[in-house]
């Protein structure tokens, strides 16, 4: 199984990522674990993601398509993979697209998970407060959030125009969400 995870920051798919991993047996690629690892291991495209970073830049999609690329290539994913935070926007999602066209392991699906703007500044709120993080205060949330809407959320409707979507209310016990994913994964399998 071949899946991308959507939603907002807060919304909880790092959390559901995890727990998917293990469920379905395949691995979970975040694309910030992805360029942290790739910065430390001193790798070609790593080396590119740093000197952008120092400069205070954000990263090209050519280099985040690079080292997608590179660990879509591993024999772990041959079975299927999770994307986490990655398409953000409608051009990676087309790059990403191409890629897993080409390497012949297109997206089966798309899941988002659906949570109430309040409800997503909370969330962060709360883990700021637990985690000691100063750059999650509630204004910042919101333009994060703006930022998503703005950039990430047409990708939603990038992939129900391909039949491909899954919309996952993504409120209550992290179980009960977990069972409702788990749900839209196995009944697009079918």
């Amino acid at each position: 199984m071949r899946l991308v995870l959507l939603g907002a920051p807060g919304s909880g798919k790092g959390t559901q990522a995890a727990r998917l991993k293990d469920a379905l047996g395949v691995p979970h690629i975040s694309t910030g674990d992805l360029l942290r690892a790739e910065v430390a291991a001193g790798s070609a495209l790593g080396l590119q993601a740093k000197a952008v970073m120092e400069r205070g830049e954000l990263v090209s999609d050519q280099i985040l398509l690079g080292m997608l690329e590179d660990r879509l290539s591993r024999p772990d994913t041959s079975v299927g993979f999770i994307l986490d935070g990655y398409p953000r926007n409608l051009a990676q999602a087309n790059a990403l697209d191409g890629l897993l066209e080409r390497i012949g392991q297109p997206v089966d699906l798309a899941v988002q998970l659906d949570v109430g703007t309040e409800l997503l500044i909370q969330r962060i709120a709360s883990r700021a407060q637990l985690e000691g993080r100063s750059d999650d205060n509630p204004e910042s949330v919101r333009n994060r959030l703006r930022v998503y809407t703005d950039q990430t959320a047409p990708v939603i409707d990038y992939y129900r125009e391909r039949g491909k979507l899954a919309c996952v209310f993504g409120v209550g016990d992290m179980d009960e969400v977990f069972a409702r994913i788990l749900k839209a994964v196995r009944g697009s399998a079918a």
